[in-house]
This record gives structure tokens, C-alpha cells and sequence, in this order.
């Protein structure tokens, strides 16, 4: 073991403790697969990330990205604060855009101020849902079948199935049965499913839509405070299909007192790109 530089990001937030947590270990040179497993355990956050060397031309580095009992090809909210840790060591990154090699291969972020976006991963599986899934999601999010307008397959990685409810007010109003949800095979592995939600606010606050994203988890059903990739595979399905303006904000965390901000643009070139503000809330060393 050694010292190595660490640093717990919040993500989707400028306002510390009020958006999605991130352990990042700037230097993960010579960890085993088990102990960057152990370590991320360890945390008890959605995600721990480890700075490599890149391996592929292109790169300006190379993160892994764990959760609890497995790793990633890609998450959101990991590549966004672990994109801020490594500015915030002293990164320069090669070219106009900071480059990402992850699991999913290159991932491109750009900084709009204070703020960074990544280019969305492209969709693995999109379309409707079966019918029967969106009938039991209905069931399990305790909503009539009428109060689901609108549901698509959301894999971009994680195989999140999204559905679009008629108002922000249902959707922070809900209270998901685990017993029911976890009956889904709609898990990127084994049985684990995720499910997200999405309905739209009122005009005024700024805001397009208010999302939450739920999951089976250890103890009954999880909920993510923000959670970039399904927010940039809703915005893949929200504004293909004219639900959606091309550049939005959306909200998340607000049932679980957090404030996460996202902010969705489609370029003119027709790309994809997720962004929010990440600030620094611990710094220093850990023993790995």
C-alpha cells in the first residue's frame, strides 16, 4: 500500500453536498481488479473512478469505473467529476477537447465555463418498451397504465428502460415497490434492472422535466441522487422523438433533498452532449 492523491467530487451541482458523490483516486498505477472492487465497497457511494495512463492514440487519460459489486463501461456522473479531478491536478488536455478512455472506448468532454459535458454514448437498443414491461412498471411505480405517456428502451451501457409520466408532481410523489420492479429482466447484468422517470415541470423555473432513476439494490429498492447516463439516453429518446426541445435542463435528486442540475444540448451536428458543474469536497491522500 501507498499513498495516492483523492478527491471526492460532487457532481451535477456547484452547491457541495447537493448533487451525486464521487470517490476518484487520481492514481490507480499497479491496483488489482479486487482491490479497486474492495476499495469502491468500501466508499459506500454509487461509484469509484481510478486515473490510468491512456492506452489508446487519442487519449489524454484512462479512467476505471467501479460500483458496488462490479465495474462499469461507462457512467455519467463518473466521467464528469473524474474529467474535474483530473483538471483540478493539473491536466492539460491535448486538443480542444478532453479526451476519456473508458470502457465503452473514447468518450469526449468539453468545459463550458465552469461547467463540462460529455458527448452522449450512442444508443445500443432503443424503441417501445413491451407492453408488458410498461404494464408492470405501472404497477410497480404505483401509476395507472393512462398515467405512462410515453416509454423507450434507454441502453446505453446501462439498460435503463425510461418512461414519461404525465407531471413532476407523479413522479416525485412515487413510491416504487420493490417486490414488483425487481420481477424486471432489464439488468445489463444477471437480473439487475433500472427504471427511469421522467415527467415534465411547469414553464418558469427554468427546468424541462424532473427525473429519478430507481434500481434494485441491497436493501429493497435504490435511488440515484443524478444520474448522467440515463439522463443522456432520455435525452437521445426525448428530443428524437419532438418530446423534448433540443437544450434542456433537467432536475434530479429533489426527492432525496439533493438539487442536481443537467443540462442537455443536441448540436447542429446532431451530437448529444450532458453537462453540470462538479465541485471538490475532499482532497488529499488515501492509503491504497
Amino acid at each position: 500500500m501507498r499513498l495516492r492523491p483523492f478527491q471526492q467530487v460532487d457532481v451535477f451541482t456547484d452547491v457541495p453536498y447537493r448533487g451525486n458523490p464521487l470517490a476518484v483516486v487520481l492514481d490507480g498505477e499497479g491496483l488489482s481488479d479486487a482491490e479497486m472492487q474492495h476499495f469502491t465497497n468500501w466508499t459506500n457511494l454509487s461509484e469509484a473512478t481510478f486515473l490510468l495512463p491512456p492506452t489508446q492514440a487519442g487519449a489524454d487519460y484512462r479512467v476505471r469505473i467501479f460500483s458496488p459489486g462490479r465495474e462499469l463501461p461507462f457512467a455519467g456522473h463518473p466521467t464528469l467529476g473524474s474529467c474535474h479531478a483530473w483538471l483540478a491536478a493539473g491536466g492539460q488536455p491535448r486538443g480542444e477537447f478532453v479526451v476519456q478512455e473508458c470502457g465503452v472506448g473514447l468518450v469526449k468532454l468539453r468545459r463550458d465555463g465552469t461547467q463540462l459535458a460529455f458527448a452522449a454514448p450512442p444508443l445500443r437498443k432503443s424503441g417501445p418498451l413491451p407492453e408488458d414491461d410498461v404494464a408492470l412498471i405501472a404497477r410497480g411505480l404505483g401509476v395507472a397504465r393512462e398515467d405512462i405517456v410515453g416509454h423507450a428502451w434507454c441502453d446505453n451501457g446501462p439498460n435503463w428502460r425510461g418512461v414519461l409520466l404525465k407531471s413532476a408532481e407523479q413522479v416525485l410523489a412515487l413510491k416504487p415497490d420493490a417486490a414488483i420492479l425487481s420481477g424486471l429482466d432489464i439488468g445489463v447484468v444477471g437480473r439487475r434492472g433500472k427504471v427511469g422517470v421522467v415527467g415534465s415541470r411547469p414553464a418558469g423555473d427554468g427546468i424541462a422535466f424532473e427525473v429519478r432513476a430507481f434500481f434494485p439494490g441491497n436493501n429493497g429498492m435504490a435511488e440515484d441522487p443524478v444520474t448522467g447516463s440515463l439522463n443522456a439516453a432520455l435525452a437521445q429518446w426525448l428530443i428524437g422523438d419532438g418530446i423534448a426541445p433540443p437544450r434542456y435542463v433537467a432536475s434530479q435528486g429533489t426527492a432525496l433533498g439533493r438539487a442536481g442540475r443537467v443540462h442537455v444540448e443536441r448540436d447542429e451536428g446532431g451530437e448529444t452532449w450532458i453537462g453540470g458543474a462538479s465541485v471538490t469536497c475532499v482532497h488529499g491522500q488515501v492509503r491504497l
